[in-house]
């Protein structure tokens, strides 16, 4: 597994904080999504060898939480909410300027790699609907008007060759 350096300091780090072993999973999964941007096969085997476990037992935590990914994403990572507040207050609406914006449906990856669009069951912002995440920034009271203007800004971004993303910087 190739981790920076800093990575693996953190992991080394976190592993006695736990009085057993197998209870540093989460947190090591963080670490390697953090580091890579995603958690691949080779990282559920190191984290369980790492962690004296089955590859099966880290892949049950994986493939349970939505947080953790199993491949990489767009460079700019783009959730939007569709819970029943946020799709009473348009989301719907919103998910389809994105779709035509980003070339690709929710659940993919624009085709020049710019963004990746996923559901989210709920961001927390009820109040203020409909809201989405971009990477770690959430957006509220949505209009489809300005979803369409921060697209544009992020397939200018893509267009210039703008690093600003936050991919692999997602937990």
């Amino acid at each position: 597994m190739n981790l920076r350096a800093e990575t693996m300091e953190h992991i080394d780090a976190t592993i006695p904080r736990y009085p057993h072993k197998r209870s540093a999973v989460m947190p090591l999964l963080h670490a390697v999504q953090r580091d890579q941007g995603y958690i691949s096969n080779e990282a559920i085997a190191w984290v369980a060898g790492k962690l004296g476990l089955e590859p099966v037992n880290v892949y049950e935590v994986v493939t349970f939480y939505p947080f953790f990914r199993q491949a990489p994403i767009g460079r700019r990572h783009i959730r939007l909410c569709r819970t029943l507040s946020c799709a009473l207050c348009g989301g719907f609406g919103i998910a389809e300027v994105l779709e035509e914006a980003f070339e690709c449906r929710m659940g993919e990856t624009a085709p020049d790699g710019s963004a990746t669009l996923e559901w989210a069951e709920c961001l927390a912002s009820c109040d203020k609907g409909p809201v989405l995440m971009l990477d770690d920034d959430l957006h509220e009271n949505l209009t489809e008007e300005g979803v369409r203007e921060l697209a544009r800004t992020i397939r200018a971004e893509n267009a210039e060759g703008s690093d600003s993303s936050m991919t692999g910087n997602n937990s």
